[in-house]
């Protein structure tokens, strides 16, 4: 029963993590924190890194302090709420960095129904270049309208 417990915390924490990447871009990094975030909109420096990678940190250090909760007391729950946002960062990594933005000359052939409407709806989000009037926040689960034709 346990075991259930742990899948069922992990999927929801990765699915929690949906909505913290999109509130977290709208409201944080389109926000107070756009000194941090401006550099991905636009590429005015020849640096591999950007500013904005510091948000990766963030969230590995929540996702380590899960789980180094959960080794050093009896919070069992850390480990998969920890795990989860491990996971989460992992595919966010994927799908926007090397998928989207080919950081890494990866999934470059990638041209099924999904991988265009993610790549559709990331494009128009970077057609604003300042912090206002953006649309399109989320990464994984985007409105079904970038997925039609």
């Amino acid at each position: 029963m346990q075991t259930l417990f742990w899948i069922g915390i992990f999927l929801a924490t990765f699915c929690i993590m949906e909505f913290m990447a999109w509130f977290t871009h709208k409201y944080v990094m389109h926000g107070f924190l756009w000194v941090l975030h401006k550099d991905h909109h636009r590429k005015d420096h020849d640096s591999w890194f950007e500013r904005n990678d510091a948000f990766f940190i963030f969230y590995a250090v929540v996702s380590m302090s899960f789980i180094g909760i959960a080794v050093n007391t009896g919070f069992w729950q850390g480990w998969p709420i920890g795990l989860g946002i491990l996971a989460y960062g992992i595919a966010y990594f994927l799908v926007h960095d090397i998928f989207i933005h080919q950081r890494f000359k990866m999934f470059r052939n990638a041209n099924n129904w999904y991988a265009r409407g993610i790549r559709r709806a990331h494009k128009i989000h970077h057609k604003h270049l300042g912090k206002e009037e953006g649309e399109c926040f989320g990464m994984l689960f985007v409105p079904l309208k970038y997925f039609k034709k």
